[in-house]
């Protein structure tokens, strides 16, 4: 019985908080109107500030839900300034998806809080049923809760920039192949790029489109390569845009250094390769061991063991 009016009352505590959050989230939602709208525009000229970054990750369509708002500033609060800047930055990786703009994500994270909260209690109130300690387990239970439900949309983030660089880095040395030919066809370099982005499908493709739009807006070739590079997580590919860069500006054939970066691509997809193939062993040895030897075990052993349990009985 106390066990039960504990966990009543610590969720009557929790919704009382989450109540009050969100009401003082609303009553300054409006207020906060102009000041998000110069932020904003901060955000734009100065995109190095730590209070721009919050506010444009917290900005999202005018017509969502006022409760959908509500948390979605209520985790904006909660977010540290250098974890709303990785966030941005791991949105960059991932490409800015459309269907997930930072605000979506804050949003996710908020209700998973408030969802994940109450679910670790009640699974703490579950242990504690047990015999465990009632305090203890409770809170426990509602902070590991809050814990899964605060980095799991930070991991879902996370995961889609690293297969996005995943194919990247796959796409790679095909690209580089192709703007060596075309460079050694006759095309200049800018040309040469257009022609590439225009054929290559994937998030490489999109990425050189986007260096060309930055150019013919006005962008330096060097800035918009580096720009490029800084959007990347790939050793190799930044290395590739600051070799060509290096060449730009120096005076260097580009068509040479291409080649030499197409054969060193080749020879590091090669390497990777070899080094997946080398740990294949080792991947499989955990489902033959905990899948296919039990089983295997069984069908070869387990005729004898009955024949042999057989024979004991009888005798």
């Amino acid at each position: 019985m106390d066990v039960i009016v504990l966990g009543a009352g610590l969720t009557v505590i929790f919704a009382a908080l989450l109540i009050l959050l969100l009401t003082l989230v609303l009553g300054g939602a409006d207020r906060r109107g102009l000041a998000r709208a110069l932020a904003d525009i901060n955000t734009v000229y100065a995109p190095g500030a730590a209070q721009g970054r919050r506010t444009a990750l917290s900005a999202g369509p005018a017509g969502r839900p006022a409760l959908g708002r509500a948390v979605t500033l209520l985790a904006s609060r909660l977010t540290p300034d250098r974890a709303a800047a990785w966030l941005q930055r791991t949105l960059d990786h991932a490409g800015n998806p459309p269907s997930w703009p930072p605000a979506r994500i804050l949003e996710a994270q908020g209700w998973s809080i408030v969802i994940g909260v109450p679910v670790g209690a009640l699974l703490g109130l579950g242990l504690v049923a047990r015999g465990s300690s009632p305090a203890s387990t409770l809170i426990l239970g509602a902070l590991a809760g809050g814990l899964i439900g605060w980095w799991g949309p930070y991991l879902l983030v996370l995961n889609a920039a690293q297969r996005r660089q995943e194919r990247l880095l796959d796409t790679l040395p095909d690209t580089l192949d192709m703007l060596t030919l075309c460079v050694e066809a006759g095309l200049g370099f800018d040309a040469a790029l257009m022609q590439v982005a225009a054929g290559i499908d994937g998030p490489l493709g999109g990425e050189l489109a986007r260096a060309l739009q930055e150019m013919q807006m006005g962008k330096r070739r060097a800035e918009a390569l580096r720009s490029l590079a800084a959007r990347t997580t790939i050793p190799e590919l930044r290395n590739a845009m600051m070799s060509i860069v290096q060449a730009t500006e120096l005076g260097i054939p580009v068509a040479s250094v291409l080649r030499e970066q197409s054969r060193e691509m080749r020879v590091k997809r090669r390497q990777r390769a070899e080094e997946r193939a080398r740990k294949v062993p080792i991947k499989i040895l955990f489902p033959l061991v905990f899948c296919l030897f039990p089983a295997l075990f069984v069908v070869i052993l387990g005729p004898g063991v009955l024949r042999l349990i057989d024979t004991l009985g009888n005798g």
